[in-house]
């Protein structure tokens, strides 16, 4: 069971000051909380791609490189890339050289996006969306199999037996998907024998369990090895020293960013009770103390598969001592309780899993 951190850095408004810090704060605020996610044993930390205000990694490859030479264990990775608008050569190259700058410890998480900002920036048509995705996730597969690449498709020039440099220590480079819970997406991971993410934000998180069994359904179906699929969760949380606590520190932000996306989306009111349901044991919201998350998290992993979960904080901005703490904590005191729990149930249900 790994457990580790995602972020998309975001810059929105202080909830409570309504202070907004740069881009370039924010930036190397990231960098520290990923260094001391290595030193607290924490096995993954992801940064998710945008290309708006307020968020500030639209390079999440260049911030995991800076955090590379001062980390030593924790695996880095995007938290997604958007391939739909990127060019999987040129990923393929920042996710090689961000490999070979952490000594093997590049992954890249590739996705659609669930915001579309890059689509006009980069000159891509909407109505290519799906497209777009399959056509650039085969190229990015291709040129990960063979170091001279031969391709064809609609939307990029053809590469005819070009090679693509500078080679991954890793081989090969771990390439992840990830999903929203799209039934479609889910079964392309599976097809693919590619790990699968899922965005476990919203509802009950057992809602997601006949996911993971059509993804494994999937990739049993396509002669792949499913014991050897890892199934993530990415999924807002935070941690402090008593659950009262940690409710009522991250309750403003997450309302502000929830609101903020809801206005944009026609969602409803996220109100307290809307926050205090999520984070009920059966609620997709892990705040609290180190037991409660860690009870949670060892309740994903016994009812929906989950083998891998990343804490996504902060939702919206916080103060960056609080999200220090909150890391500290997911891998001081939550991450061992989990593993050795999972450890013990694991062994006990050997041969069944």
């Amino acid at each position: 069971m790994e457990i580790g951190v995602s972020t998309f850095v975001e810059t929105t408004p202080d909830a409570v000051t309504g202070e907004v810090i740069s881009h370039a704060q924010r930036i190397r605020e990231v960098v520290e909380e990923i260094v001391l996610a290595d030193k607290v044993g924490l096995d993954v930390f992801g940064v998710g791609e945008h290309h708006r205000e307020d968020y500030a990694a639209s390079s999440p490859g260049v911030i995991l490189a800076a955090a590379a030479p001062q980390t030593s264990r924790i695996r880095l990775t995007s938290a997604v890339t958007v391939l739909s608008s990127a060019d999987p050569v040129r990923v393929f190259q920042d996710f090689a050289t961000l490999d070979a700058l952490s000594n093997g410890r590049a992954e890249i998480m590739a996705g659609r996006g669930s915001f579309i900002e890059s689509f006009p920036l980069f000159g891509y048509n909407l109505d290519d969306y799906d497209e777009l995705f399959e056509e650039k996730l085969e190229l990015l597969l291709k040129i990960r199999e063979s170091e001279k690449v031969t391709w064809r498709g609609g939307h990029r020039p053809a590469i005819q037996n070009l090679g693509v440099y500078p080679r991954p220590v890793q081989d090969p480079l771990p390439v992840w998907i990830g999903s929203g819970g799209n039934s479609e997406s889910v079964v392309r991971a599976g097809l693919l024998g590619l790990p699968l993410v899922l965005a476990i934000i919203g509802g009950r998180p057992t809602q997601f369990e006949p996911l993971v069994r059509l993804y494994k359904r999937a990739a049993a179906k396509a002669g792949h090895d499913v014991s050897k699929l890892s199934v993530g969760s990415h999924s807002h949380g935070f941690i402090a020293e008593d659950t009262q606590s940690a409710a009522d520190k991250f309750f403003p932000s997450t309302q502000q960013a929830m609101n903020k996306l809801g206005r944009e989306r026609g969602w409803g009111l996220y109100d307290r009770s809307s926050f205090d349901f999520a984070r009920s044991f059966e609620g997709a919201l892990y705040v609290g103390d180190p037991k409660t998350v860690a009870d949670k998290i060892i309740h994903l992993r016994k009812n929906v598969g989950i083998t891998r979960f990343m804490l996504h904080v902060p939702v919206g901005t916080m103060p960056h001592g609080d999200v220090m703490k909150a890391i500290e904590l997911l891998g001081t005191e939550v991450a061992p309780m989990v593993r050795e729990e999972v450890t013990k149930w694991e062994e006990s249900n050997k041969g069944m899993l």
